[in-house]
């Protein structure tokens, strides 16, 4: 059976009981997480980002999974992609989610986003797992503080 420590995945976190999020997932790790009790996958990075998984959705798709792609530019995440991953977390309210994207940059950040303003935590609850994986270049900073601003 899977476990977080047996991924392959870099960059593994579980945020609560019911959130999961990684970089990249291998074709093990996929097949691996009907084990770990998760319904959805979300993948962040774009199709053609640098490890992406040929075939991931099908790959996800017959493990019995949902597969959601919201492909995120690395150098210009948008408001309404993080809308759209909003929307869908609570459109899959009371499933067990895997986000991903290549490194769990993307992921982390927006993770941090939805702790601090959709679940109102405190800075040091809502910064896990981002601090613990990167600082946010300038583009991610900026793109951090129009979200929060707006």
């Amino acid at each position: 059976m899977k476990t977080l420590e047996s991924m392959d995945a870099e960059n593994t976190y579980q945020v609560f009981d019911w959130l999961w999020t990684s970089g990249q997932l291998s074709e093990q790790d996929i097949l691996g997480l009907p084990a770990l009790g998760v319904d959805v996958v979300i993948n962040l990075a774009l199709p053609t980002s640098s490890p992406a998984l040929l075939g991931e959705a099908e790959l996800v798709t017959q493990q019995g999974l949902v597969y959601i792609q919201i492909p995120v530019e690395w150098e210009k995440p948008k408001p309404e992609q993080f809308a759209q991953f909003v929307g869908t977390l609570k459109a899959f309210e009371g499933h067990n989610i895997w986000v991903h994207c290549a490194k769990n940059m993307r992921v982390s950040a927006f993770i941090y986003l939805y702790r601090k303003l959709i679940l109102s935590e405190s800075e040091e609850d809502a910064s896990f797992p981002m601090r613990e994986i990167w600082t946010p270049n300038e583009t991610w900073q900026a793109f951090i503080k129009n979200i929060c601003d707006n």
